[in-house]
């Protein structure tokens, strides 16, 4: 069972939905470990679809935890922020290796790819 502290970093994403008629999305993802959950910074609209946040989110890890879920969102001013994607990620690799180097998952919205996030974990 596994039990410690699990490092996410979070890269950066591309190909990601353009859901603001008028200039570009900013995007921040919010990381959910089981019952924790932390948010990123919102991304600046100048980088469009392929924001880069690099930032570290430390989760406490106690049994039971398989996989982690990062959700995209678009911030949005004056209406409720829009949903672009999920991406789900399963944990037993990285607790088996103890770190796994920044590689891109799908990000998936009503069960269609809609682009890629690049995440790094490291366990602990």
């Amino acid at each position: 069972m596994a039990r410690g502290t699990l490092e996410v970093l979070l890269v950066g994403a591309k190909g990601l939905e353009n859901t603001d008629f008028l200039g570009g999305i900013d995007p921040y993802a919010i990381i959910t470990c089981r019952t924790q959950e932390k948010k990123s910074s919102v991304a600046s609209a100048g980088q469009g679809t392929s924001p880069e946040w690099n930032e570290t989110f430390l989760f406490t890890v106690s049994g039971g935890v398989t996989q982690l879920k990062i959700k995209i969102m678009d911030k949005d001013t004056f209406t409720s922020d829009d949903f672009l994607g999920e991406a789900t990620i399963p944990l037993e690799a990285v607790f088996e290796e103890e770190e796994i180097p920044p590689v891109s998952y799908s990000v998936v919205k009503d069960e269609e790819y809609c682009g890629e996030i690049k995440v790094g974990l490291r366990f602990t």
